[in-house]
């Protein structure tokens, strides 16, 4: 097979991400299940990662499917991260990532002062105190009468299945969740249906359909499994997939064998697809190797030193800039470019500004070009929440 052009692989991948103009669809099942899941780490990110890649999106579907209908869940699972998964993936991603995520968010109980003993009385009460009942962190420490800092036993119980959490008190920008008994809100899951060598399998197949062509190391990386036990899911794999590689990048890569044909035909990309993400999205923390959609030199602009993407401006798949929504004391969209751009390319990245900005404010909004922009690494914890922040 001839070598692909990194064009042709971003113009690919933008496709499968529902990143184009003709990728995008309504069904928000769908685009979740094609993207492998949706970033849920803050409260705000999968609304708009949706608005990216949906045609008419309103914050409602996301509500109605997660929290009326059921068909979506949110999940801590690979690499410690909250996502919203489909209601089938959901044993497939927790089997998967159990014996990472639930190790973890117990030292971290322990660590805050809640040791195992402690921790089995409190859960044993909290599932009492919540049979038949919705409540937040807040409410369940009332009912508990105690002093004590429950939200690690509440994360805890999630990550073993024991609760889930439902729609936040607040609206779409809160974080404040409900808690649910896991089995009273998905009567007909089990979550340990599937074993963890098949979860994992089916992890790793679906994550190189969503991303592919990915590294070896990208693998490792997204899903947070050991680089050993990786390459010998990846061996089994082997009549699935196939193995290219990029121009411009280092490596092997490899694909589902489902996917070749699809990625060869890939023409060069004239159309001009701009993209403003969320921080965190997908197709930002898809991969360990960045180079493929970021000029190295501009990568302190864009993550953070805990490796967190910020808000970005795509062209063509390429990240050219950042942008910021700041609330007060005015709406509007701070944009910072790496390089001067044509006009036409400005004109539509700021009616995609104007657009996400009307979303998010519910109202029309203004948009400010900032010349000059602080790297996250020279900003505190934080930063990359409001990456423009300095910019007046």
């Amino acid at each position: 097979m001839k070598d692909i052009t990194l064009n042709q692989v971003n113009n690919f991948v933008l496709r499968k991400q529902h990143l184009t103009l003709d990728s995008k669809v309504d069904d928000i099942g769908q685009i979740i299940k094609d993207i492998c899941g949706l970033h849920a780490t803050g409260p705000k990110n999968p609304y708009l990662s949706l608005f990216a890649r949906t045609r008419n999106f309103k914050r409602k579907y996301l509500d109605e499917e997660l929290y009326l209908k059921r068909n979506l869940a949110k999940i801590r699972c690979v690499r410690g991260t909250m996502y919203i998964h489909p209601k089938e993936m959901i044993p497939i991603v927790y089997v998967a990532t159990k014996r990472m995520v639930e190790p973890a968010s117990s030292r971290y109980a322990q660590y805050l002062g809640i040791n195992k003993k402690e921790y089995e009385k409190l859960s044993i009460k909290i599932l009492n105190i919540l049979k038949g009942k919705v409540m937040t962190t807040r409410e369940v420490k009332k009912a508990l009468m105690t002093h004590q800092n429950i939200s690690p036993v509440l994360n805890l119980m999630c990550d073993q299945g024991l609760l889930v959490r439902g729609p936040p008190r607040g609206g779409w920008k809160s974080n404040i969740h409900t808690y649910h008994i896991f089995h009273e809100y998905f009567p007909d899951i089990e979550l340990d249906s599937v074993n963890e060598t098949t979860a994992r399998k089916i992890l790793i197949k679906q994550y190189i359909a969503s991303f592919g062509p990915v590294s070896e190391d990208d693998v490792s990386w997204w899903t947070g499994f050991k680089k050993g036990e990786t390459r010998k899911i990846l061996d089994k794999l082997k009549d699935q997939t196939m193995q290219l590689k990029i121009s411009k990048l280092n490596g092997k890569y490899i694909i589902s064998s489902s996917d070749r044909s699809s990625i060869e035909s890939q023409s060069i990309q004239h159309k001009m697809e701009i993209n403003l993400l969320p921080g965190l999205d997908p197709y930002l923390m898809g991969y360990k190797e960045r180079t493929r959609y970021l000029d190295h030199k501009y990568y302190d602009y864009i993550f953070d030193p805990s490796g967190n993407a910020t808000s970005t401006i795509l062209l063509n798949g390429m990240i050219i800039g950042v942008w910021d929504f700041m609330e007060k004391p005015e709406p509007k969209i701070k944009i910072h470019l790496f390089k001067e751009i044509d006009n036409p390319i400005m004109n539509k990245i700021c009616a995609e500004a104007l657009k996400i900005g009307k979303f998010m404010a519910n109202k029309d909004i203004k948009i400010k070009e900032c010349d000059k922009m602080v790297p996250l690494k020279q900003r505190t914890a934080g930063g990359v929440m409001t990456p423009l922040k300095d910019c007046e």
